[in-house]
């Protein structure tokens, strides 16, 4: 029998969610949230549950969106041409399943396909094949038939992919653990937040677009103006083949991810450090990240307003991006443990202290 962390995974990684068409991730969140606060929203498709609290206002956020694509063209023949909605590495594409979802919620598997080797000259088979030269294909016969379908120009597409336990320890493949791994992990700690001492309001936050440029970041903050927030991720780990063992920062297994640098966001030093004491004082496993690349919503909630602190909390994970990445559950329950001391950490006098530079 599944575990709760396990069911609300499940659930969250099959959903059908790519940005700007999140609807699937909302509801879910909503549903689970449910009765614990107030909802509110903005007008980008971000939602937040406002739980009762006197002291700071403190968010708790992840992004629901993953990466996907849209119908960019039908053929003649039937086939649909895509766009991306976040960053691919084309060489993991071909062969791969799709999922195209109609306006109408009609659900249409396709694979992602190629001119086959057989036919590739020896400079083409040397070189990653830009998606502009892949396609879906339905099993349509026409253009007039796949139009029949409900399939329309814009229609969104995801991953197909199931959620599935691996090995014989605790982890864990699926699609869309970015950020669907943040996301579980918010309403988990959310709902263990709902209970016991907490000296602050506390915001459950769930972002759209953040794959496309973190855009509903920007706009759900005007929405609930946060003082300090901690945000939730799924983030790249760098411990399998081709990485050097001796400065990796995402491993597996080695608990929740501390995120103090990327080249979106510096970390609030002193909230960044809060994270690491609390961690330690919890006994909670975790790991230190300075990132030289990528990003997340912190890029753009650190700037609202006049300035918010933030930090950024991960659930390492392997192979993001794709059809398929891996995490541990391990790793998954530190983030949610630590997300929940922290907030609880994050008392009037503490919060205070994150921005006293006079």
């Amino acid at each position: 029998m599944e575990s709760e962390f396990e069911d609300l995974l499940r659930k969250m990684t099959e959903a059908h969610g790519v940005p700007g068409y999140e609807d699937e991730v909302r509801d879910l969140v909503c549903g689970v949230l449910s009765g614990l606060g107030e909802f509110c929203a903005d007008k980008t498709g971000s939602v937040a549950c406002e739980l009762a609290g006197d002291g700071p206002r403190v968010l708790l956020a992840a992004h629901m969106d993953e990466v996907g694509f849209r119908v960019q063209a039908i053929t003649s023949k039937g086939f649909l041409r895509l766009v991306s909605v976040g960053g691919w590495w084309t060489h993991t594409l071909p062969s791969q399943k799709v999922l195209v979802k109609t306006s109408r919620g009609k659900r249409f598997t396709g694979v992602i396909a190629s001119k086959p080797p057989h036919f590739l000259s020896e400079a083409e088979r040397k070189r990653i094949m830009p998606l502009d030269q892949l396609f879906v294909d339905l099993g349509a016969k026409s253009k007039e038939e796949v139009l029949e379908w409900g399939v329309k120009l814009g229609d969104p597409v995801a991953p197909l992919s199931t959620f599935e336990k691996i090995g014989e320890g605790d982890r864990y493949l699926a699609k869309a653990f970015d950020n669907r791994a943040g996301m579980a992990a918010v309403v988990l700690a959310g709902k263990m937040l709902a209970e016991g001492k907490r000296e602050n309001g506390l915001l459950l936050g769930a972002t759209a677009q953040e794959e496309v440029g973190t855009r509903g970041m920007k706009t759900l903050a005007e929405v609930v103006r946060p003082d300090v927030a901690v945000l939730l991720e799924g983030t790249p780990a760098d411990d399998t083949p081709g990485f050097d063992s001796d400065v990796a920062q995402g491993k597996l297994g080695e608990g929740v991810q501390i995120r103090l640098h990327d080249p979106t966001a510096m970390m609030n030093p002193r909230l960044a450090e809060l994270a690491i004491e609390v961690a330690e004082s919890e006994g909670i496993s975790h790991q230190v990240a300075v990132r030289t690349s990528g990003g997340t919503d912190a890029g753009r909630l650190h700037l609202s307003g006049k300035g918010v602190p933030c930090v950024v909390l991960g659930v390492p994970s392997r192979y993001i991006h794709s059809h398929n990445s891996m995490i541990e559950g391990a790793d998954f329950e530190a983030a949610v443990r630590l997300s929940d001391a922290l907030v609880r950490a994050l008392t009037a006098e503490k919060v205070k202290e994150l921005t006293q530079f006079l």
